[in-house]
């Protein structure tokens, strides 16, 4: 007789791939906009372009704040309900912001936007963790990650597409349809992963009892630390990348394409993750690439600093160093997941939850500094983001564990 984890589980390639359409609602909802900076801040925001990027962190901050509720919601009532309803926000909220008429507006529906995104966002993590554990958890999310990759490769393109037919606000609607095509897949093909008998009454006490568990394993706390770094990080650069090419290269016309070449390029790193994980380990691979950011930043803002570079080496290592981030994030923040959500099966929708939650509230903080202290140079986001990999890097010295 089958067993119910063996019942839910799709083909792995169909799996794969509707887990890395879960994932992708994020970066599309991120990435697509940013083409639309320019046009937002001229028509928006005249008076202080720079707060345009606050469209990236409004939605992560968003994001952050829902994934707080939809973890404990997914134990209480079932993964696919929550990833569902999570859409089913986002869509609304999207249709909001196409309508908006201020930036404040608009700031604030993709602030819901990003509570709606939270339902797939989070709960897919803890329906892969439903279904596998350990390492090979991390290797089903590297391969999603490794499909998750041509989302960002493909957005900012569509985006100036969509922008170029349609204006700016079409982007929502392309939102909408993105969102309702992948809850119809979840739908009609996956089952659902938690059986009734497992589930947990959302309750304040059984709330508050899954948090301290959380948040009383030293492994689980160093690695939601290291992600709030890592995020930090990807947030930073994904609000700095658009303005560093339009004002300090004056290549904003060509973004879209080198933004492709970036996250084409940057994908090796899920592929590379999937192939040595198993073997390697999640600790040693998370360690490395932190280290090995930490020496490229510093490579890249020595340089920079001397003032010598001819400005195609000059932009060519820019290509290099940005490359180098988005590949630290694809080497670290899976393995960062099922390092958290290992010891903690039994409530792995609270625990995605708390995880990602914390990491990504606090890295909004720190991302949105980051961003806003664009000087039109990379030099506030590449010491900043070579801070973040080196505090990331100390941290993982002390995880106990091999």
């Amino acid at each position: 007789m089958s067993s119910p984890e063996a019942a839910a589980r799709l083909s792995g390639v169909e799996f794969i791939a509707l887990i890395a359409m879960l994932f992708a609602t994020v970066a599309f909802s991120i990435d697509s906009m940013l083409p639309a900076l320019p046009e937002i801040a001229r028509e928006l925001v005249p008076y202080d372009t720079n707060r345009a990027q606050l469209i990236v962190t409004s939605f992560v901050l968003g994001m952050g704040i829902g994934t707080f509720g939809a973890g404990p919601l997914s134990d209480s009532f079932g993964r696919r309900n929550v990833i569902i309803g999570g859409a089913l926000l986002y869509c609304l909220a999207a249709l909001a912001a196409y309508a908006a008429p201020t930036m404040e507006t608009v700031l604030a529906a993709r602030v819901v936007q990003g509570v709606g995104a939270a339902g797939p966002r989070v709960v897919s993590v803890a329906l892969v963790r439903d279904l596998y554990k350990g390492r090979e958890m991390a290797r089903v999310v590297s391969f999603a990650m490794m499909i998750f990759t041509l989302v960002p490769a493909v957005a900012p393109l569509a985006g100036s597409f969509i922008i170029a037919g349609f204006g700016w606000r079409a982007i929502f609607l392309a939102f909408i349809g993105f969102a309702a095509l992948s809850i119809l897949w979840l739908g009609l093909r996956q089952p659902e992963t938690l059986p009734a008998a497992m589930r947990r009454p959302l309750s304040v006490g059984t709330l508050v009892q899954a948090l301290r568990e959380v948040l009383g394993n030293r492994i689980v706390v160093i690695s939601i630390a290291v992600q709030t770094l890592c995020f930090a990080a990807l947030f930073g650069t994904l609000s700095s990348t658009q303005p560093i090419f339009d004002v300090t290269f004056g290549r904003g016309a060509d973004f879209p394409f080198w933004f492709a070449v970036i996250a084409v390029v940057a994908g090796c790193a899920s592929f590379l993750n999937a192939s040595f994980v198993v073997r390697l380990g999640m600790r040693l691979l998370i360690t490395a690439a932190l280290a090995a950011e930490v020496a490229l930043s510093l490579l890249f803002l020595v340089l920079t600093w001397s003032g010598a570079l001819p400005e195609p080496v000059y932009f060519a290592l820019y290509i290099g160093w940005t490359v180098s981030v988005f590949m630290m994030t694809g080497l670290t923040l899976g393995n960062l997941n099922a390092l958290a959500l290992e010891p903690l099966g039994h409530i792995a929708g609270m625990a995605a939850s708390t995880t990602g939650a914390i990491a990504t509230v606090a890295a909004v903080a720190l991302a949105a500094p980051l961003g806003l202290a664009f000087d039109g140079t990379p030099l506030p986001l590449t010491a900043g983001v070579m801070a973040l990999a080196a505090v990331g890097f100390a941290l993982m010295r002390k995880m106990p564990g091999r």
